[in-house]
């Protein structure tokens, strides 16, 4: 078991979210609406996007030097907006560092595994996919649930490159989308950050009411642990910072369709 004793403890140090890109502001969108309080450390780590087709030992390499970064900034905890990271490094890093990891993966595997349906798609990355890390977690707590998960290769890429609206994006998300639809699926998980950027095409071609935002329950999940464990901010001093490893400018206009930041974010390279 975990104790608090091993991390900071300070209430009002700010939460640190990581990301290979835009993606984890889904997650920052959803925890500043419930948590007007808090300061937030967001890292995009632009340079080696996407994570879903990195190796394990790349993304232990890159995830440290971020972690190390956020002891320095004193973050009382770390969001693992990443569904690859939480995917495949959680279990090596949980006990790492100095601060509480919140893995999206793990806190929403538990949420889906009471939802009442029998038929359950997964969109990932490939490393998501190829790991079972979904699968593994929901049957830990409902194994009558079939998972059919399926990783599309390019959707992070028109994330990034606020393409989604292009005729060819839009027939490509489609063909992924139909493929899917054949498992019969009575609810379709967005498992990667960057996806809900795409539900406004998504919805083009299904009820929007199959797809699932993991961001809206992760949030609620870490907001109610924070306030278990009296780790609430009491003053509302609203010091966000934003640091990305490339492209500054190219992050901010990717941002636009869920977070509007006020400034380009602060280039921060590591050097190993």
């Amino acid at each position: 078991m975990i104790t608090l004793d091993k991390y900071y403890t300070q209430k009002n140090s700010p939460i640190a979210l990581f990301d290979s890109g835009v993606g984890g502001l889904t997650v920052l969108n959803e925890l500043k609406k419930i948590l007007p309080n808090e300061n937030f450390v967001y890292y995009g780590d632009t340079l080696h996007m996407p994570y879903g087709e990195k190796t394990k030992a790349q993304l232990l390499e890159y995830s440290d030097n971020i972690f190390k970064f956020f002891e320095s900034k004193n973050c009382k905890c770390v969001v693992m907006a990443c569904n690859t990271t939480s995917s495949v490094i959680y279990e090596d890093v949980k006990n790492k560092y100095n601060f509480k990891l919140y893995s999206i993966v793990h806190s929403v595997s538990e949420i889906l595994s009471k939802l009442e349906i029998e038929r359950l798609g997964i969109f990932a990355t490939r490393a998501t996919i190829t790991s079972g890390a979904y699968q593994t977690k929901i049957a830990q707590y409902n194994k009558s649930i079939n998972v059919f998960g399926q990783y599309c290769p390019q959707w992070v890429h028109i994330v990034e490159e606020n393409a989604m609206n292009i005729p060819k994006n839009i027939e490509i998300i489609r063909n992924d989308l139909e493929k899917m639809l054949k498992n019969k699926p009575e609810k379709i998980v967005l498992g990667c950050t960057h996806y809900p950027f795409l539900l406004n095409v998504l919805e083009k071609f299904a009820d929007k009411d199959i797809f699932i935002d993991p961001a809206k329950p992760f949030a609620q999940y870490i907001a109610n642990d924070l306030k278990l464990n009296h780790l609430l901010n009491d003053r509302k001093t609203q010091q966000d910072e934003f640091y990305v490893s490339s492209n500054p400018e190219n992050f901010k206009h990717s941002a636009k369709m869920f977070y509007e930041l006020p400034n380009n974010p602060e280039l921060l390279i590591f050097q190993n």
